[in-house]
């Protein structure tokens, strides 16, 4: 039986380090575990890591999940390459023992939620009304749960704040219609801040929809599109989200799962990355303190 409340790595918190790194990381700093990236597994696999020496180097490393698999509503031809995407990222996920697979609401694009309209830009279904935007983006998460439940995998939803279906309630019309047990919901504190989410809504959560926590910061949002790269550049703890009280929103639904440290500080991602990871760890454990 696992504990409660695990403190878990980011891939983020080291965003240019290679997987081998992350794990390290996550080991001499005393994390419960790593949400590792997809990229940086498949980068061990194409340097010409075995599958074996990959299992060997994640050792028994605790891996919740991986990220993650973008822009989850896309239909016709860009279906087939979404579907192409997910068996890729399922695969890597077996690879290293996982046990889920973020996805996340599109289009991944700021560009297009600032109204920009060029033939190289996947606009999505933002040009649907929010009904047909649900009902397409359930069925395709219906397909991608069925296919996620042949690898025993969770898949964990995640709506970008500045997408279409961007609040919980969105996304959980969207989980209740595609009607998967193996999918879940995924909270980020500055997505939800930023779409206009509230602890208050946070604690009125299910706690068995809810399957990670991502706790993270942001500099002052006025409205109108968030510009992530800018909001987000700030040390986790430095911001203007009140972090405790967030954690305590969670804790209320009755949740005991993970929580994983993603981190988009430039400065930060130039530091000592085990110093950085440290610094995480003692600020997550007095967040869940009892």
């Amino acid at each position: 039986m696992r504990k409660r409340d695990q403190i878990i790595l980011h891939s983020l918190v080291a965003r240019d380090s290679t997987l081998a790194i992350d794990v390290e990381i996550a080991r001499q700093i005393g994390f419960d575990g790593l949400e590792a990236s997809g990229d940086k597994i498949a980068n061990c696999l194409d340097a010409g890591l075995s599958r074996s020496e990959l299992k060997s180097l994640v050792g028994d490393t605790f891996i919740p999940g991986i990220g993650f698999l973008i822009d989850i509503e896309r239909q016709k031809d860009d279906k087939i390459k979404l579907f192409e995407e997910a068996n890729r990222l399922f695969e890597l996920a077996g690879a290293v023992g996982a046990e889920g697979v973020e996805v996340i609401t599109g289009p991944l694009s700021l560009e297009v939620a600032r109204g920009q309209r060029t033939a190289d830009l996947h606009r999505g279904l933002v040009d649907l009304p929010e009904d047909e935007q649900v009902n397409l983006t359930a069925s395709n998460l219906r397909e991608l749960s069925e296919i996620a439940a042949d690898h025993n995998l969770i898949l964990y939803l995640e709506a970008l704040s500045w997408t279409p279906l961007n609040t919980m309630d969105k996304q959980l019309r969207v989980i209740e219609k595609a009607g998967r047990d193996n999918l879940r919901l995924l909270v980020d504190f500055w997505h939800c801040y930023t779409s206009g989410d509230t602890p208050e809504r946070i604690a009125k959560l299910d706690k068995e929809l809810l399957y990670g926590i991502h706790v993270c910061d942001s500099l002052k949002f006025d409205g109108g599109i968030p510009d992530e790269p800018v909001l987000r550049d700030v040390p986790t703890g430095e911001g203007v989200l009140n972090l405790q009280e967030w954690t305590d929103a969670v804790r209320a639904t009755g949740y005991e799962g993970w929580w994983s440290c993603e981190l988009f500080c430039r400065r930060n991602h130039q530091e000592n990355s085990f110093a950085v990871a440290r610094r995480l760890k003692d600020l997550m454990s007095d967040l869940l303190a009892p």
